[in-house]
C-alpha cells in the first residue's frame, strides 16, 4: 500500500521546472500560432515554409521606405484577371475563336489559369465574356468561346487600335529613336504590344508606312524594324517637357549619390557643379549613350532617362520587368538596373514579387492608385473589367443607365 499512496500524490518539482520543457519535441523548426496550418508534421512545415518564402511568391523590396497600398493593388488586380487578358488573347487566334475543354486544360499557361485547375471553373467566374457550350467535334463534346457581348468588345478594342493608329505609329518611332543603332527585333515589339497599346497585326501595319520603317532581315533570320528617317522634333523627352513646366521639381525628383567629404572646400561655381552631378542636368535619351563611359554616373542617369522614356511611351505608365529587359541590348541595361531603379524613390515604384515585378512612373498617377491621363484603350480595359466582374443580367442595368445619361 504504501507504493500506491506515493504515486497518488502531488509530485513535487524545483521551482525552476517546467512542464513544457520536459516535453520532448521533434528535431523541426517551431511554428508560431500565427502559423496557417499549424497541424502539419514536420516535413510538411517545411515544404509550406520554403514554397512561401520563393522568389515565386516573396514580396520584392520596395523603393520606399512605405509601400503604397494603391499600386501594389494594381499588380494584384493583374493576377486576378490574368485568365482574362490572356485567354482573350489565345481565343482570337483560334478559328470560329473557340477550343474544346480537353485541350483548353492542357493549355494552363497559355490560358492562364493554374496548374491542375479546370479552365471551366475560371470561366465560369466571368459568365459575361465566356460561355461553355456543346459543339460537335471528335476532341470532345464541351467547348470554350467568347459570349456575344465578348465579341462586341473585341470589335470595339479593334476600332480603338484603327482610331489611335497614327498615335501607335509615333510611339514605335520614338521607340526607335532611343535604341541603339535605331532598329528593334519585331518579335521583341510583339511580346511588348500590350504595354505599348499595339494590336496583334502591327508587324503587318508598320508596312503601310514605308516612310517611316523599313523590314530588314538579319543574318540570323530574325525580322527587324529599322527607323528610316530621324524627326527633331519626336526627339523630345517626357522629362524634357516637364522640365520646362517645373524645371524643380524635375530635379528634385532624381538623385545620384556621389561618396564624399563632408567639407571640400569648393568655391560657389565648383559647389554648383557638383550639385549638377549629384541631381539630374538632363541627358537626353535620344543621344547616343554608346559614347559614354560604362560604370559612371553619366551613363546612369543615361540609362535612368531611357527607362523613363520607355515606361512613358507605354499605355498605363508601367511596365514589368520582363518588358523592360526585353529590351535590354537596344537600352544599354546592365544587370544592375534593379538597384539603379531602387535608388529613385521619387520617380519609380517597385511592387510585385522577385520573380515578376512591376516598375510604376509615380508621378503618372494619383493618390488613390488612378492614372492622371487615361487615353482610350485604357477607358476600354477598364470597361472590360466591370463587365468581368457582372453575372448575367446585369449589364443590361448598366447599359440602361448608361443611355439614360446619354454616355
Amino acid at each position: 500500500m504504501a507504493w500506491r499512496l506515493i504515486s497518488m500524490s502531488k509530485p513535487s518539482f524545483p521551482p525552476s521546472f517546467s512542464i513544457t520543457n520536459a516535453i520532448p519535441t521533434r528535431n523541426c523548426n517551431s511554428f508560431s500560432p500565427s502559423s496557417i496550418l499549424p497541424l502539419f508534421n514536420c516535413k510538411r512545415r517545411k515544404k509550406l515554409r520554403k514554397k512561401l518564402s520563393s522568389p515565386r511568391v516573396k514580396p520584392i523590396a520596395s523603393s520606399t521606405p512605405r509601400p503604397l497600398p494603391y499600386l501594389d493593388a494594381i499588380i494584384h488586380r493583374d493576377s486576378l484577371f490574368r485568365f482574362i487578358s490572356r485567354t482573350r488573347c489565345f481565343l482570337s487566334h483560334q478559328p470560329l475563336h473557340l477550343i474544346s475543354l480537353s485541350a483548353a486544360g492542357k493549355l494552363h499557361r497559355e490560358l492562364g489559369f493554374s496548374r491542375g485547375r479546370k479552365p471551366s471553373r475560371f470561366a465560369a467566374r466571368h459568365p459575361l465574356l465566356f460561355r461553355i457550350f456543346p459543339h460537335p467535334s471528335p476532341y470532345g463534346p464541351l467547348h470554350l468561346s467568347f459570349t456575344p457581348l465578348m465579341e462586341s468588345l473585341l470589335s470595339e478594342e479593334q476600332s480603338i487600335f484603327n482610331a489611335s493608329e497614327a498615335d501607335r505609329v509615333t510611339v514605335i518611332r520614338k521607340l526607335l529613336m532611343i535604341s541603339s543603332g535605331r532598329r528593334i527585333p519585331l518579335a521583341k515589339l510583339h511580346h511588348c504590344r500590350h504595354v505599348l497599346g499595339l494590336p496583334d497585326d502591327f508587324r503587318d501595319r508598320v508596312r503601310k508606312y514605308p516612310d517611316f520603317f523599313r523590314v530588314a532581315v538579319d543574318p540570323d533570320g530574325r525580322h527587324v524594324l529599322e527607323l528610316i528617317e530621324w524627326d527633331p522634333a519626336l526627339a523630345v523627352s517626357a522629362l524634357e517637357r516637364d522640365c520646362v513646366a517645373d524645371e524643380h521639381r524635375v530635379r528634385l525628383t532624381f538623385k545620384f549619390a556621389i561618396p564624399h567629404g563632408k567639407d571640400l572646400g569648393l568655391d560657389e561655381d565648383d559647389e554648383r557643379r557638383m550639385n549638377s552631378l549629384t541631381t539630374l542636368p538632363l541627358i537626353s535619351p535620344y543621344t547616343d549613350g554608346s559614347e559614354l563611359k560604362p560604370w559612371t554616373v553619366e551613363a546612369e542617369k543615361y540609362r535612368v532617362g531611357v527607362i523613363h522614356e520607355f515606361l512613358s511611351l507605354t499605355v498605363e505608365k508601367r511596365a514589368y520587368i520582363h518588358h523592360i529587359v526585353e529590351f535590354k541590348e537596344e537600352f544599354g541595361l546592365t544587370r544592375h538596373t534593379y538597384h539603379m531603379l531602387l535608388k529613385q524613390p521619387r520617380a519609380f515604384y517597385l511592387a510585385g514579387t522577385e520573380m515578376n515585378w512591376a516598375v510604376f512612373l509615380r508621378d503618372a498617377y494619383n493618390e488613390d492608385g488612378t492614372l492622371i491621363e487615361k487615353g482610350p484603350l485604357v477607358l476600354f480595359e477598364e470597361k472590360l473589367r466591370r463587365y468581368a466582374l457582372m453575372k448575367e443580367g446585369e449589364e443590361e442595368v448598366e447599359r440602361g443607365v448608361a443611355g439614360a445619361i446619354g454616355v
